[in-house]
């Protein structure tokens, strides 16, 4: 039987995960503030196309290829880190793109990360350099990630 202090401790932990974004989160709400809406829409089309090809690969037996070659899975690992890296350095190189042009007020929004999405888009066209810091730190973080990923991680 589950303890009181269990149950809170998982309850605890599972609202933590729930409210942090994960990485496609936070590039939707990354490309919504720099881009608007309809860009930040066409990135949710991209990213769910993207999984769809995962799952058909996976499904068609690739994800068994990977986990039996510790070669496919290196080089797997190797390309997914120099992809990250690359996509942290372009963030930083152009950190410009990364600040609000204007705030769109058009439509109210419906879901929670909308909200904050909304109020750090009209915080961020405040000041130019804002947005230049969020493509720093939205680099770095990539990059960081993309280096991590390429030294740690053993073919379980």
């Amino acid at each position: 039987m589950i303890t009181l202090d269990q149950l809170l401790a998982f309850g605890l932990a599972a609202l933590v995960l729930i409210a942090i974004p994960g990485p496609s989160v936070v590039f939707v709400i990354g490309r919504a503030l720099a881009y608007g809406r309809g860009v930040a829409l066409a990135t949710v089309a991209g990213n769910t196309l993207g999984l769809l090809v995962v799952v058909v690969l996976v499904a068609l037996g690739l994800g068994a290829v990977v986990q039996e070659s510790i070669i496919v899975f290196t080089a797997l690992k190797l390309a997914g880190a120099a992809y990250l890296v690359w996509l942290g350095v372009q963030a930083v190189r152009h950190r410009s793109a990364f600040v609000v042009r204007e705030a769109d007020e058009q439509a109210p929004p419906v879901l929670a990360w909308a909200v904050v999405a909304s109020q750090l888009r009209s915080w961020f066209s405040a000041s130019p350099r804002r947005g230049a810091a969020l493509g720093v730190v939205g680099g770095t973080s990539m990059i960081g990630l993309g280096v991590g990923l390429a030294v740690t991680g053993d073919h379980g």
